[in-house]
């Protein structure tokens, strides 16, 4: 699991005025490592490009409204559980680069700021919304999957 039921849904309410339950945690889970799994991918073809084996921050496609999600996932302070996606991580196809220790420091920030942003998403495209529905996930995924 990404959080504990209890966290993930103080993170939502507290990002987006969202309900959500432990239904909607696997999802997120699965949104988290797919989307960290493509920031990597990009940041392998930066470091190829510049000559390197090797990931660094500088590396990581983060984007302004990204880097601003995650300031505000730093000023809710909720700890998320990475090691989980992480290990799903692994059992996808390797990257062929070696990521270094600061970008492994970053990754709990970015999926935080990745689920900031994420219930930002549902609410906006769908202010009304309380408790999401599995059609306001798909949406919010495909935002995401154009983006990212």
């Amino acid at each position: 699991m990404l959080m504990k039921v209890a966290q993930f849904e103080r993170l939502f309410r507290q990002a987006a005025s969202l309900d959500v339950d432990k239904n909607d945690l696997r999802r997120l889970s699965d949104f988290i490592r797919d989307k960290i799994r493509d920031l990597l991918e990009v940041a392998a073809k930066n470091a190829k490009f510049n000559g390197r084996d090797y990931l660094v921050s500088l590396d990581l496609p983060l984007t302004k409204g990204l880097q601003n999600s995650i300031e505000e996932f730093k000023k809710l302070d909720v700890a998320l559980e990475l090691v989980p996606v992480l290990d799903e991580l692994k059992a996808l196809p390797p990257i062929d680069i070696v990521i270094s220790e600061d970008v492994e420091n970053m990754l709990p920030e970015i999926a935080g700021g990745l689920v900031v942003a994420y219930a930002r998403v549902i609410k906006e495209l769908d202010p009304k919304v309380k408790n999401p529905e599995t059609a306001h996930h798909e949406r919010a995924r495909r935002v995401f999957d154009l983006l990212i």
